[in-house]
């Protein structure tokens, strides 16, 4: 059985089973593209028609919202110009969320040093055209990481690079012409870290048709294990398009930021002389929002927005906001510690929760709430448990899941009373969240699993990962 795809599939047409480049203005068209969109893309279910229909409906307004935060545009909820204007454009194939399974882990090479082939070749450039191209591609990741990368001519390399048109052996077959461009897999044996393209494309050195290095370059970031931006302006975003000089073409710092969370920085600077070893920052240093390696302490939401806490600090991002704002935690609640373990907010009481070691704290708004610290022990906590990891208040079910290595405990908000037959495991209830939890945090529907610099979205409904994210992705680095 062949493994699919991980993040694959650049277009330079919209790729469903639609013709979505056809519409026209009525509404009518724009409602049926509207539903392609998001069950293509962003798991709406195939019998939610009357729905969509109605514009004004909670299940189609999250989606919404949910495509618009993704692709980065105002998250109004509506059909307006400018979601229309994206919704148009070409763009990868794959779905930004749902409909497919991400690896377990985060998938990367357990090696710097790897070897790529050229199976073979298009006859729509010469050999010495397409061999600079992947070449070009691979130095692109190579200049800002450690890896480096050797060319094989037989035998099995890490990864595979082929032409080929329609069905092609790895049961993702082809399309013909004009729709999706290639596909590559994440790392890993066999298949896994093989990028193929379609022969059916024009491929060019330029912009009469396809430009080979820009998709190669893209390609090549899924065999080497990165997911789609949500940046526009990263390589890795999921829309085709082909706006720089290719001869100075530089990765987005996006781009950069997420190659480096799985490799490191590169170990050679660009002009070749040594670069010194990097030492961890101090444990004093102010955090960075777009380090790569940035971590979480804690992460809830307050009255609408979102709380990361990072030792003696804490981000507050809106929704309605690009930048979040960066205080300290004592600025606003002074008797709170710094190096939080968890938070969360229970919003039908307006009560933030704050945790560490094995006392708790509550807050509302700026108010610190009196008769705090409390010891976690009066929520049915066994003796056990030194610390929470992280928590999280579920609006919809009333209740709060506690982590604490890898089991939860569920506490019944109503009852004010810990439930019957816990702990559980973690991985048993939620599949694919296999490490111990730093933080969680409830959006749109879904629980982001926060472990070390990455994060895991999780659809509590269909019980499944839908994707992987760096931690720092809610700050639009």
């Amino acid at each position: 059985m062949k493994s699919l795809p991980v993040l694959l599939l650049l277009c330079v047409a919209a790729c469903s089973s639609y013709p979505l480049h056809g519409a026209t203005r009525g509404e009518d068209t724009s409602m049926d593209l509207l539903q392609q969109y998001l069950e293509n893309y962003y798991g709406l279910a195939k019998d939610a028609t009357q729905f969509v229909k109605r514009k004004d409906s909670s299940p189609v307004v999250k989606k919404i919202q949910e495509m618009q935060r993704f692709l980065g545009l105002e998250m109004t909820g509506k059909l307006d110009s400018g979601t229309m204007e994206v919704m148009r454009k070409p763009r990868c194939g794959v779905p930004d969320i749902g409909h497919f399974n991400t690896f377990p882990g985060t998938p990367k090479w357990g090696k710097t040093q790897l070897t790529y082939r050229i199976v073979n070749y298009t006859p729509d450039l010469s050999r010495e055209a397409v061999d600079a191209a992947i070449g070009k591609a691979l130095r692109v990741w190579e200049e800002v990481t450690p890896l480096t990368f050797s060319r094989i001519y037989d035998g099995e390399a890490d990864i595979m690079v082929s032409f080929a048109v329609g069905e092609h052996g790895d049961f993702i077959p082809f399309d013909g012409p004009g729709t999706v461009l290639a596909h590559a897999y994440a790392p890993g044996p066999g298949l896994n870290g093989d990028a193929h393209f379609d022969d059916d494309e024009q491929w060019t050195e330029d912009t009469t048709g396809t430009n080979l290095f820009l998709v190669a370059a893209h390609e090549l970031g899924h065999s080497l294990g990165l997911f789609h931006s949500a940046n526009p302006e990263a390589l890795m975003y999921p829309v085709y398009k082909f706006s720089q000089n290719m001869a100075q073409f530089r990765l987005s710092q996006d781009d950069v930021n997420g190659i480096q969370s799985l490799y490191g920085s590169a170990t050679v600077s660009p002009d070749h002389s040594v670069a010194p070893p990097e030492s961890g920052p101090p444990e004093s240093a102010t955090p960075t929002m777009c380090d790569p390696a940035l971590t979480f302490d804690a992460v809830t939401t307050l009255r609408g927005e979102a709380l990361f806490f990072k030792d003696r600090y804490f981000w507050r991002k809106s929704l309605r906001t690009h930048e979040p704002g960066f205080y300290l935690i004592s600025s606003f609640w002074p008797s709170l510690p710094s190096s939080i373990d968890a938070a969360y907010e229970v919003a039908g009481k307006d009560t933030v929760f704050i945790f560490k070691g094995n006392q708790f704290w509550a807050i509302r708004g700026h108010e610190e709430q009196s008769g705090y610290p409390k010891s976690i022990y009066t929520l049915g906590f066994p003796a056990t448990v030194r610390k929470i990891d992280a928590a999280i208040s579920s609006k919809e079910k009333k209740k709060t899941y506690f982590f604490v290595g890898d089991k939860y405990w569920r506490f019944d908000e109503k009852r004010q009373s810990m439930e019957p037959g816990f702990p559980r495991k973690v991985a048993e209830d939620f599949p694919g969240v296999h490490s111990q939890v730093d933080a969680v945090y409830e959006a749109f529907g879904f629980f982001y699993f926060f472990n070390g610099s990455l994060q895991l979205e999780f659809d509590p409904n269909a019980k499944k990962v839908t994707h992987f994210l760096k931690s720092n992705s809610w700050f639009n680095c």
